[in-house]
């Protein structure tokens, strides 16, 4: 996918962005069109039905509009994760799924794939509930952040060590709503969340 700006903007908004310490690296029309190649593909790897399984909350802009563009029968279900420490790899399960995935295909939907860790954890906990199969899916996958290898079936878009904001990625509750996707610096967005705001929602 094209890097571009991420929303309709003057002439010299992205010039703007870039100095706010802001990349744009995907228009909400870029991400319209990259959901629907990524359902297309989920469609055709899986003609007689998939279960679509989000990992909360980061997931859940991502899955809805994945879910209406999946061209065959589609069920979902939700599972959410906590860290026991920041960065560790080690994760609990504190939401399960409803559903019983043995002898069926399950996609895992995630917001974001960077180390791997997690979703290694995720695909070995699936596996051993014997699905038919078990495949990834990730809005953005950073592969410069990988710690461990880790399949991931349907990407959306490929990003380099960047803290992303927008579409369902955010930082201490903020700019998940943002139809669109910007790259930024995280020691500095940690520093001031607010940072971003007046660059991404105007005022």
């Amino acid at each position: 996918m094209t890097p571009g700006s991420a929303k309709p903007a003057p002439p010299g908004a992205e010039q703007a962005c870039t100095a706010a310490g802001l990349t744009p690296l995907a228009t909400g029309e870029q991400l319209d069109r990259l959901v629907a190649d990524v359902a297309a593909r989920i469609s055709a790897a899986h003609p007689d039905g998939v279960l679509l399984v989000g990992v909360l909350k980061g997931s859940v802009l991502f899955l809805a509009d994945l879910v209406r563009q999946v061209s065959v029968p589609v069920t979902v279900d939700f599972l959410a994760l906590s860290s026991y420490a920041p960065g560790s790899g080690r994760v609990r399960l504190v939401r399960d799924l409803d559903s019983d995935v043995g002898g069926r295909a399950v996609v895992l939907v995630e917001d974001i794939v960077d180390t791997g860790l997690t979703l290694t954890w995720l695909r070995a906990e699936l596996a051993r509930r014997a699905p038919s199969s078990l495949s990834a899916a990730a809005l953005v996958d950073k592969p410069a952040r990988r710690l461990v290898p880790v399949p991931v079936e349907f990407v959306g878009l490929e990003v380099g060590d960047t803290f992303v904001l927008g579409y369902g990625l955010g930082f201490a509750g903020r700019y998940r709503n943002l139809h669109g996707l910007w790259g930024t610096d995280a020691m500095a967005l940690a520093a001031e969340p607010d940072r971003h705001l007046l660059d991404l929602y105007g005022g």
